[in-house]
């Protein structure tokens, strides 16, 4: 199966918002999700989207004010109006049963939807995940972002800024502000979905005992470290990313 490289633009209507994916691959092949980060958007995916594409029918969803969806001044500013978000828009594309990967802030994002909507959301595979259990002050955050930026790839920085610019400062330090108070740590031990944790090795932003915890306190979780890997994984290392998730999808699927 050859993948769609250019992907193409999707567009719902979610709560009055239009709502954006880009959807790459073979419309007959099973589906997966994309979850970004915080401020992220479908368009810094686009090489791990590519790799996935060639066996898998690959949803980049852009978050209400995130990408090219739509969102308010004051929507969303909390993980949950987040988690609810994304529960909207499974429904709405059938894809109530598609495997979710949820990178950084996405991964908090989807063990949420996992204990509070536990009919929504296939397998869960959470890259590099902030804000479980641990939930680290805007300024930390910030501070941690920074010594990331010069490991990642420079082609990366104009399209980092780019989503940045969009989702702007006033919703970034809403939902970054909301992290530092959001408790995912007592919704773990309620997750019924199987979790594989990817963790890069050169990541400053993740502290390996958090990947610890989040593995202890869900039933069945794995976690797998990506060596050199750092913050922004799925694009310093989209093959190895790629090759874990559809590893640990057939595993699934052959039990």
């Amino acid at each position: 199966m050859r993948p769609t490289r250019a992907g193409k633009a999707h567009f719902s209507m979610i709560r009055g918002l239009r709502t954006h994916a880009r959807v790459y691959g073979d419309v007959q092949a099973q589906p997966i999700v994309i979850v970004p980060g915080l401020g992220c958007a479908s368009w810094m995916y686009r090489r791990l989207a590519r790799v996935l594409s060639r066996w898998r029918r690959v949803w980049a969803y852009d978050p209400p004010g995130h990408g090219f969806s739509q969102g308010r001044l004051d929507y969303p500013c909390r993980i949950e109006q987040l988690t609810d978000h994304l529960a909207l828009w499974l429904s709405a594309n059938g894809l109530q049963r598609a495997p979710l990967l949820g990178h950084s802030l996405g991964g908090e994002v989807i063990i949420d939807l996992a204990a509070r909507y536990p009919q929504l959301g296939g397998p869960l595979i959470a890259c590099a995940p902030t804000g479980i259990p641990e939930n680290p002050s805007v300024l930390a955050q910030l501070a941690r972002l920074t010594l990331d930026i010069p490991r990642e790839r420079p082609s990366l920085w104009p399209l980092s800024a780019a989503a940045y610019t969009r989702a702007g400062p006033l919703r970034f330090y809403q939902l970054a502000s909301d992290q530092s108070r959001h408790d995912t740590g007592p919704l773990l031990p309620q997750v019924r979905r199987p979790v594989l944790v990817l963790d890069g090795t050169a990541d400053p932003v993740i502290r390996s005992w958090t990947v610890e915890t989040l593995t202890r306190a869900i039933p069945g979780a794995r976690a797998v470290q990506v060596a050199g890997g750092t913050h922004a994984l799925t694009d310093s290392y989209p093959i190895e990313v790629a090759m874990h998730t559809l590893d640990f999808l057939e595993d699934l699927a052959g039990r």
